[in-house]
């Protein structure tokens, strides 16, 4: 599927810890919910060993994204904290199983699921940053994003095929279907139609008999892919050739960009990332405020940072300490489960952020200003989803942290008004010093050393941003960069990828850690009946 920056890059809006857990957990169980119809009776979730979902799901907010997505919820609700335990009252049991099938992804989830007397089943993938991919559903393999309207039509019997073959002739036929294509697997056919608004029940009537299931799946992206979706640039080379010298500003290609890629207009674009924004600085004032939670490692310490500068205690510049204290407000209201933008993960979700927004601040600039930095960070972060990945588990903390990097420089120069070379070399700079950034966190919770990690990217981006400004070479082409993350990524051993095996998540204090929490979480749900204790 091609990059959004809504998409894929600036977003979700979610509550949790881990975007790749939380956010694209809750999707899977969304889309499932639509296979089965409704809220489950039964539900049996197997994570394949040698990945990275058995020995992070419970503490990284996986269950609780599955279960409220199971429920219908959104990212963002409320509720979803106590999503297992409003499973179990619907009647529903859940199960979670760890197997050995050698599955390729370390972030699959494979439902088996049971309403009304039918069973279904559904495998995917969490690609990182919120993003998923069905990729099996009652053993019909697909590539399914959850990017628009999905009608699943099964067809069996001794006519399966050519019956399948006429209902897709048909629906080619129809304006509002936008692609149709047939799956096979031995107990019959399944037609898979596409398309901008559901096919009601009439249309499928008029498709005649001998359809034997529909499945109706609602889009849960907030940008859906149209009919034959083209974009002008896919890598920073192409967009230089697109460019072709005009110097064009990076925030107007982002623009230009997500118009082809959503079907959008142009002051959609910019209104949709004000919104963001508009959150985000929400969140900030919150995180400075003070938040609690329970379930973490550590207390607020965004309003004792707030003191210290404000009785002129911190040293260093005023600007930057207030940069910090905004990555600490949005890291510490991501842990008690508030409202964050995973912009490009909720594990990396401070340090570009609070970089655009303390010095629009600064600056005196308004929030359309703000959005337009977003706007070129979004574009760097679609050259790094494009070909690569912002998940941990597949490429470690500087997929994360080091991608927040690289997108918080090209905004910074943005804010500053530099010229387009200038914010890819401010992003090329940035990325490289974070090449190797292992993912470990401590206690088995996004906190630590993620805060310092956020602040890291953060100070990261403002020294190169301003090393661009002053005309400073990144040598490298973004392109490269890239390219080399990924390559090193598959250098890394497996314990160091985001499954609280390696660094300093096996540390002493770290188990520890892990281990009183675990016992508080008990003692507070009492036998662990509510489902929000992880396996069996």
């Amino acid at each position: 599927m091609i990059v959004s920056i809504f998409n894929d890059v600036i977003g979700p809006v979610m509550r949790g810890p881990s975007s790749s857990h939380c956010a694209a957990a809750l999707r899977i169980g969304r889309l499932a919910r639509d296979l089965v119809g409704g809220t489950p009776e039964e539900v049996l979730v197997e994570f394949d060993r040698a990945g990275s979902l058995p020995t992070t799901h419970d503490t990284q907010g996986s269950d609780m994204g599955l279960c409220g997505g199971l429920l219908g919820w959104d990212a963002a609700d409320p509720r979803l904290p106590g999503s297992a335990e409003s499973l179990a009252t619907e009647g529903a049991s859940l199960r979670f199983e760890t197997v050995d099938v050698g599955d390729p992804h370390p972030n699959t989830y494979r439902l088996h699921l049971g309403r009304a007397g039918q069973t279904h089943s559904l495998r995917a993938i969490s690609t990182g940053g919120g993003m998923i991919e069905v990729i099996d559903i009652d053993g019909w393999g697909l590539s399914l994003h959850g990017d628009c309207h999905e009608t699943l039509l099964v067809v069996t019997g001794d006519a399966a095929r050519p019956r399948a073959e006429g209902i897709k002739v048909h629906l080619e036929s129809v304006a509002a279907v936008d692609h149709a294509e047939i799956l096979e697997n031995a107990s019959g056919c399944l037609v898979r139609a596409r398309s901008q608004a559901m096919l009601g029940d009439a249309a499928v009537a008029a498709l005649g008999p001998g359809i034997r299931r529909v499945h109706r799946l609602a889009p849960v992206l907030p940008v859906r892919t149209p009919r034959d979706v083209r974009v002008p640039f896919a890598s920073c080379a192409e967009l230089l050739a697109e460019d072709a010298g005009r110097g064009v500003p990076l925030w107007q290609h982002a623009v230009a960009y997500e118009m082809q890629r959503g079907g959008l207009g142009d002051r959609e674009v910019t209104a949709m990332m004000v919104d963001i924004v508009r959150i985000l600085r929400r969140s900030i004032a919150e995180g400075i405020a003070g938040t609690s939670y329970d379930d973490r490692v550590l207390p607020a310490q965004a309003p004792g940072f707030a003191r210290a500068m404000a009785a002129g205690r911190l040293v260093g510049d005023a600007v930057l300490n207030k940069i910090v204290l905004a990555t600490t407000a949005l890291m510490e209201v991501k842990s008690s489960m508030g409202v964050i933008v995973a912009a490009p993960t909720a594990g990396a979700c401070a340090a570009l952020p609070a970089a655009v927004i303390t010095l629009a601040e600064e600056m005196h600039l308004d929030e359309e200003a703000m959005a337009r930095a977003l706007l070129a960070a979004g574009l760097v972060g679609v050259f790094i989803a494009t070909p690569w990945s912002f998940a941990a588990e597949v490429g470690g903390c500087q997929a994360e942290g080091g991608s927040a990097a690289a997108m918080a420089a090209a905004a910074i120069v943005t804010l500053a008004e530099g010229s387009l070379t200038q914010s890819l070399a401010a992003a090329s700079m940035a990325f490289q010093s974070m090449i190797g950034l292992i993912c470990d966190p401590v206690g088995n919770r996004v906190e630590v050393p993620c805060l310092g990690k956020n602040v890291m990217a953060a100070a990261n981006a403002l020294c190169c941003a301003n090393m661009a400004l002053a005309g400073f070479d990144a040598v490298i082409p973004f392109d490269e960069v890239v390219a080399t993350a990924s390559r090193v990524a598959g250098q890394m051993p497996r314990e160091l990828r985001c499954t609280a095996l390696g660094g300093l998540s096996i540390t002493p204090t770290s188990l520890a850690l892990e281990e009183r929490l675990a016992q508080r979480r008990l003692e507070r749900c009492g036998t662990g009946g509510c489902g929000c204790h992880g396996s069996t």
